[in-house]
């Protein structure tokens, strides 16, 4: 039974043994409803003290009925609370235990900050592409909303403590999507400053927002308003265009996908044109860019550009493709 059903039904088994004995004893001793409420509750907490009113035969006999149903019931409801609470707070501890155990499990992955909006659609993008990920959410309500298959944890992603706890020194990346600039920028500046290393994203409203941030730690930044009125905008002045990015980047789209794969050091393909490569003319694969470990990118790339070390690859092609890509750049 759920443990709130159980303290319902024990508080309610209390009371009905309570309403017993007090109508017990002002039916059959004529009392006062004070004095019999008060008779009951001494008799059932076995404290100890003298009768109210001496007890006629009849009344005697009901408070030994009374002691041996009543005192009976109530240490086994006071038992059984007792038991709930204690595996409450015992099944609480081991879910903490058991959650930092998980989060200290974690290697190379990514913290997201906020569930709201923006964050259920990132982590329905992170499920879907099998990335590691762990949320943050101080809302109580709203963190209550999170499937419990997310790994997630409840705090202020503001403070370093918190921040550490979901092992920002062990993972690739971060993403603020908190309701204010604020506690957006509080949130890179602590996580810039635990690790150097972090790719941060970060979500801004307001146009001056930008600059803080990246002069804060942030790689990126995300205006969700800039971005939309854009999109609004083309969708009625190159609907075509966006056609075509929305059905290349949709996820779940088993035609058509776009994707960044990285160049591993120990791949054979490094130092070798594209064209000696096969990717284009074995593989059907388009490559939409190369991005140079300096950060240069070179968009729609010629067969005689080389792949170096460090390299990312822009492909578009079907998910087949792309996965026989990623293990030959991995080779």
């Amino acid at each position: 039974m759920n443990p709130n059903k159980q303290i319902t039904l024990l508080f309610f088994l209390i009371l009905g043994v309570i309403l017993f004995g007090t109508i017990g004893y002002t039916a059959i001793e004529r009392w006062h409803l004070f004095d019999s409420l008060y008779m009951t509750i001494i008799t059932l907490t076995t404290v100890g003290y003298m009768e109210v009113h001496p007890l006629s035969t009849p009344g005697r006999a009901f408070t030994i009925i009374l002691i041996l149903s009543g005192v009976g019931t109530m240490l086994y409801a006071l038992g059984v609370g007792a038991r709930v609470l204690l595996e409450g707070e015992i099944r609480e501890l081991f879910g903490r235990r058991k959650l930092s155990k998980k989060i200290e499990g974690l290697k190379n992955h990514y913290i997201i900050c906020g569930f709201g909006r923006m964050g259920r659609i990132i982590c329905r993008e992170m499920q879907q592409h099998g990335a590691p990920f762990l949320i943050i959410e101080k809302i109580p309500e709203v963190f209550a909303s999170i499937d419990k298959d997310i790994l997630s944890m409840q705090g202020d992603s503001t403070q370093d403590a918190v921040l550490k706890e979901a092992g920002i020194e062990r993972a690739s990346g971060l993403i603020s999507v908190l309701s204010t600039d604020a506690d957006n920028l509080y949130v890179v500046l602590s996580a810039r400053g635990l690790n150097p290393k972090l790719r941060i994203v970060a979500r801004a409203s307001d146009e001056g927002a930008e600059q803080k941030l990246f002069r804060a730690g942030a790689d990126s930044v995300v205006s969700p308003y800039y971005i939309g009125g854009l999109r609004i905008a083309h969708t009625i002045l190159k609907p075509a265009v966006v056609d075509f990015i929305e059905f290349a980047t949709k996820s779940g789209n088993i035609e058509l996908q776009m994707e960044e794969i990285k160049v591993k050091e120990t791949s054979n393909i490094i130092n070798k044109a594209l064209d000696e490569c096969g990717i284009r003319k074995e593989m059907g694969i388009i490559i939409v860019a190369i991005k140079r470990e300096s950060g240069e990118m070179e968009f729609n790339p010629k067969s005689t550009s080389v792949i170096k070390r460090g390299d990312t690859l822009v492909a578009m092609g079907e998910t087949k493709q792309l996965k026989a890509l990623e293990e030959l750049v991995g080779v």
